[in-house]
């Protein structure tokens, strides 16, 4: 989830380190781990039906289970190496989304006895990636991303000893969150903030990490987690280039629409495992995990697309205003789960799956439609 603009999308993980451009032939290769990525994200939606209820062909509940590792390891692992891989841009970085591929295959082909041990080796893989890049840039943003990575190793080795998912998710979402926020780190230099905002982004990273090691997503309380989520929502609110963005137009404009909109559900998660902890209700542990994961990262991507494409395969994508129609979908699905989560309203719940998918197919479409090749 990055780009390289200053419109409201960060580099590339890496900074000014840029690899020089590919020839066609190596390009289309990207294509291999970016439509297993593709494919594993669809699975992970339509499997994630089964588990609000919806028995649809092909979402068996025996599937369901790997809904998570589907989005998570299988998709935006693959996304978030693969984009690693080419701000490198050296040919053994792509082992990492090669392998994480390998396993978002083997999962969507029921075949997860090794799924394991192989998004094991493609954190451990990005984790090497990320810290090349320190070596060769030493800078917060860096070593922040290489964290980051060693949380979705860590939360791997969770899940591979059996461990119950919401502990899993809670180091699998502290990749993510990390993540991103290291990536908008780096542009944050645009703005030339205090070196004073640097510890602030530190204790509030430290925070998230605090909460994940207690694995307070699968205990009564998350006081760490919660303070350290709002603490970085905050962070990233005041000094994030997205405030001054929004007021320019076209593609810019849209793309800090999403950004705000996906710090709202960011705090709001901090906000809901401090009031509503995990053990609190049947359903709150649900709806913090779903306002990071559909409301918090999915909306970056909405945002980050049309800058990650260009730069990952070629493809070039015309701005169009038709999609803030899908935007608004995503995050109408996101208050529907949510509201349905804190008011325990299991039919409401069933309604918000299907709104996230047509969201993303609806956004999809739009994408293809506005594009052309370069």
């Amino acid at each position: 989830m990055s780009g390289a603009s200053a419109s409201a999308a960060p580099p590339k993980p890496g900074g000014p380190i840029r690899a020089p451009e590919p020839s066609e032939k190596w390009r289309r290769l990207r294509l291999i781990p970016l439509a297993a990525g593709a494919g594993s994200m669809l699975a992970g939606l339509w499997f994630g039906l089964a588990r609000l209820g919806l028995m649809l062909p092909g979402s068996e509940l025996a599937l369901a289970e790997f809904h998570g590792a589907l989005m998570i390891s299988g998709f935006l692992g693959t996304v978030i190496s693969l984009e690693r891989a080419v701000a490198i841009g050296r040919w053994w970085a792509y082992a990492a989304p090669a392998l994480s591929a390998i396993g978002a295959v083997a999962l969507i082909a029921g075949a997860p006895a090794f799924v394991g041990i192989v998004f094991l080796l493609a954190g451990i893989a990005l984790t090497v990636n990320s810290g090349a890049v320190v070596v060769r840039q030493p800078a917060l943003f860096t070593i922040v991303l290489t964290v980051a990575a060693a949380c979705w190793v860590g939360g791997t080795l969770v899940w591979i000893k059996g461990a119950p998912a919401s502990e899993v998710a809670g180091w699998w979402l502290a990749f993510l969150v990390l993540t991103i926020a290291a990536e908008r780190l780096e542009l944050s230099r645009l703005l030339s903030p205090p070196r004073s905002s640097q510890l602030t982004f530190i204790l509030s990273a430290a925070l998230i990490i605090i909460g994940m090691v207690r694995g307070e997503l699968a205990g009564e309380a998350a006081s760490f987690s919660g303070v350290g989520l709002l603490a970085v929502t905050l962070w990233l609110v005041r000094h994030d280039i997205a405030l001054r963005t929004i007021r320019f137009s076209g593609q810019a404009r849209f793309s800090a629409a999403c950004l705000l909109a996906g710090y709202f559900w960011l705090g709001s998660a901090g906000l809901l495992l401090l009031v509503a902890p995990p053990g609190a209700t049947a359903f709150s542990y649900d709806a913090a995990v779903h306002a990071i994961a559909i409301g918090f990262v999915l909306s970056m991507i909405f945002g980050h697309a049309p800058i990650i494409l260009p730069a990952v395969i070629g493809l070039r994508i015309r701005y169009s205003a038709a999609v803030y129609g899908p935007l608004v979908l995503l995050h109408l699905s996101v208050l529907l789960r949510v509201a349905a989560d804190l008011f325990e309203r299991v039919e409401m719940r069933a309604i918000s799956g299907p709104v996230t998918i047509m969201a993303f197919a609806g956004y999809a479409v739009t994408l293809v439609i506005s594009s052309r090749k370069k």
